[in-house]
C-alpha cells in the first residue's frame, strides 16, 4: 500500500525533533518528513535524521505555506505547529485518514492529550462551523489536510503575510471543503502555555500583538468578501430627539452574589457628574450572600432603582432585559458590572456625549485591567483600537469581544433584547447592532475592570472554555448567515 502522508515539522535543533521524527517514522502511512527551519534555528542544511530541511522565514508566513504546498505530493499533508514532542496513539493516523476518506473532509483535526510539567490531561477541542472565524480557534497542533484541497487553497493565497498565513490557509480551505473534528483522543503533545484562561483572553488586544492582529483582520476581511458576508461602512441614521425619556441615561448593574464588590460599583455609579438627569438601576438575581443588604443601604439616594428578580432563570442577559424595559430606564443604558467601577465621575457624561457626536446605537469605551485592589495588571489599558469605523463591523466577527464598558440606545435595544445567557450576551447584541448601526468609540479610559479569583472568566477549566467558545462561534454563525442573506 502506498504511503499517504508527507509531514512538515518545525525545526529548532536535532534534539528537539528527534523523538517526534522517530515516532512518525514508525507509522506505515508516513512517506516523507520535512523539517521547517527558521533563521534562528540551528545552522544546518540538507538532511537531519533522514529528513529534508526546508528553509522558511517563519512558520506563519505565506512563503512557508507555499513551500509546503510545493513539496506536498501525497494524498495527505500533515502540518505540526509546535516545537515540542509529538506522538500518536495506536492506528491514530490511520483513523484520521479513514475519516477524511469517508467524509471527503478538506482538513482533519482531533482531540488529544496535553502534558504539562509531566502531568497528562485530556485536551478536547470543539467542532468547526461557519462562524468559527477566530484566528485563535484551537485545532490542536496536528492539522491533516487533503493535499488537493491544500494546494487549491494555496493557489488563491495572493497576499504575503508574515503572521497570518496558517489562518489564511484555514479560511480558504473552509470555503471549498469541511474541517472535520474527530472527537477521539488521537495524539499526545506538550503544552507550554500554562497561563490561566483569564490571562489568555486579552492576547488579541495586547499592544505588542498589534501587527499580528492587523494581518489577521485583513485575512478575515478577504474571507468575508469571498463568502458574501462583508458589510460596507453604511449605517442607519438615528434621530435621538424623536424619543422623549424622563431620564437621559441609566447605569445598569446586574448582580448576583457580589457582596465584596457591589458597594464599590453602586458608589461609583451614584457619584457621576452629569449635565442631565440619570439614574442607577440595580437588578439583583436572587443573591443570598448579603449583596441585597448592601444595595438597600443606598436606598436613600433618589437616583437608585432596586429591582429584585423572581426565581426563574434570568442570567446576565435576562437581568439586562428587565432593566431595559423598566419604565424609568433612560434613553441610553450604560453598563457597569457588579465587580467593576467607573474610572472617574465623568464616564456617564462621556457616553451620552459620544452617542450624539457619533450618531451611533452603541458606544464602547476603554478600560484598565486591575486586580482586586484596583492596581493595574497586564496588559493594562484595553482600548480595542482594532475597531475602525470602516471595518469594525466586519472585524467584530473575528475577535472574541467588543470591549467595555458598553452603552446602548434604549429604543433600539428594546427591539433586539439580550439573549438569556450569562456569557456572550453582550457580544451577541454587539454583532446584531453593528449589522445595521454604527458603534461609537471612546478611547479615554472610562472603566476599571477587575480581574480576580471570583471573576466569571478568571480561571476556567477546558470544558467551560470550550462551551463558551462554542457558543460565541454559534453567535457568529447566526450573524454571518444573516449578513450573507442581507447581501443577496
Amino acid at each position: 500500500m502506498a504511503r499517504k502522508i508527507n509531514c512538515f515539522i518545525p525545526f529548532r535543533d536535532e534534539n528537539q525533533v528527534k523523538v517526534t521524527v522517530e515516532n512518525l517514522k514508525k507509522n506505515e502511512e508516513v512517506n516523507k518528513i520535512y523539517l521547517l527551519r527558521t533563521e534562528d534555528a540551528s545552522k544546518v542544511s540538507g538532511t537531519v535524521l533522514g529528513c529534508d530541511i526546508i528553509e522558511v522565514q517563519s512558520l506563519k508566513c505565506t512563503t512557508a505555506i507555499k513551500k509546503i504546498a510545493e513539496k506536498a505530493d501525497t494524498c495527505f499533508t500533515l502540518i505540526y505547529t509546535k516545537y515540542t514532542e509529538l506522538s500518536f496513539g495506536l492506528f491514530a493516523l490511520e483513523r484520521m485518514i479513514n475519516i477524511a476518506d469517508d467524509t471527503d473532509a478538506a482538513m482533519i483535526y482531533a482531540d488529544h492529550f496535553n502534558e504539562t510539567d509531566g502531568v497528562r490531561a485530556f485536551a478536547p477541542v470543539i467542532d468547526y462551523q461557519m462562524g468559527s472565524l477566530r484566528d485563535d480557534f484551537d485545532f490542536g497542533s496536528v492539522l491533516l489536510y487533503r493535499t488537493d484541497a491544500l494546494k487549491e487553497a494555496v493557489s488563491r493565497m495572493n497576499i504575503d503575510y508574515k503572521f497570518a498565513a496558517i489562518y489564511d490557509l484555514r479560511l480558504k480551505v473552509s470555503q471549498k471543503g469541511a474541517l472535520e473534528h474527530i472527537n477521539e483522543y488521537l495524539y499526545y503533545e506538550v503544552e507550554t502555555d500554562t497561563r490561566k484562561s483569564g490571562e489568555k483572553l486579552f492576547d488579541y488586544v495586547d499592544p505588542k500583538n498589534r501587527a499580528v492582529q492587523i494581518e489577521m483582520e485583513q485575512a478575515c476581511t478577504e474571507h468575508l468578501k469571498a463568502i458574501g458576508g462583508f458589510l460596507k461602512p453604511e449605517f442607519k441614521h438615528i434621530e435621538f430627539s424623536n424619543d422623549p425619556f424622563e431620564y437621559e441615561a441609566s447605569v445598569v448593574i446586574p448582580c448576583k452574589n457580589r457582596v465584596r464588590t457591589i458597594n464599590d460599583a453602586i458608589t461609583s455609579a451614584l457619584n457621576q457628574k452629569t449635565s442631565f438627569k440619570y439614574n442607577v438601576i440595580v437588578v439583583d438575581d436572587n443573591s443570598d450572600d448579603g449583596t441585597v443588604d448592601i444595595i438597600k443601604k443606598h436606598s436613600d439616594d433618589p437616583k437608585l432603582i432596586y429591582v429584585a428578580q423572581d426565581k426563574s432563570y434570568h442570567a446576565i442577559g435576562g437581568n439586562w432585559n428587565v432593566a431595559l424595559h423598566h419604565p424609568k430606564c433612560g434613553k441610553f443604558a450604560i453598563q457597569l458590572d457588579s465587580d467593576d467601577v467607573y474610572f472617574d465621575e465623568s464616564t456617564v457624561q462621556k457616553f451620552v456625549d459620544a452617542f450624539y457626536a457619533q450618531n451611533c446605537a452603541m458606544v464602547v469605551g476603554t478600560y484598565r485591567m486591575t486586580n482586586f485592589k484596583m492596581e493595574t495588571i497586564p496588559p493594562g489599558i484595553i482600548d480595542h483600537k482594532e475597531w475602525t469605523p470602516d471595518n469594525g463591523r466586519n472585524n467584530a466577527l473575528r475577535i472574541n469581544g467588543l470591549g467595555a464598558p458598553r452603552g446602548f440606545y434604549t429604543p433600539m435595544l428594546r427591539t433586539i433584547n439580550f439573549p438569556t445567557t450569562k456569557y456572550g450576551e453582550d457580544y451577541a447584541v454587539g454583532l446584531r447592532v453593528c449589522r445595521e448601526y454604527q458603534i461609537g468609540r471612546i478611547y479615554d479610559v472610562v472603566y476599571n475592570c477587575r480581574r480576580w479569583d471570583d471573576n466569571s472568566d478568571a480561571s476556567l477549566d477546558i470544558e467551560k472554555v470550550n462551551a463558551n467558545n462554542l457558543y460565541k462561534d454559534r453567535i457568529r454563525t447566526w450573524e454571518l448567515k444573516a449578513r450573507i442573506a442581507m447581501n443577496k
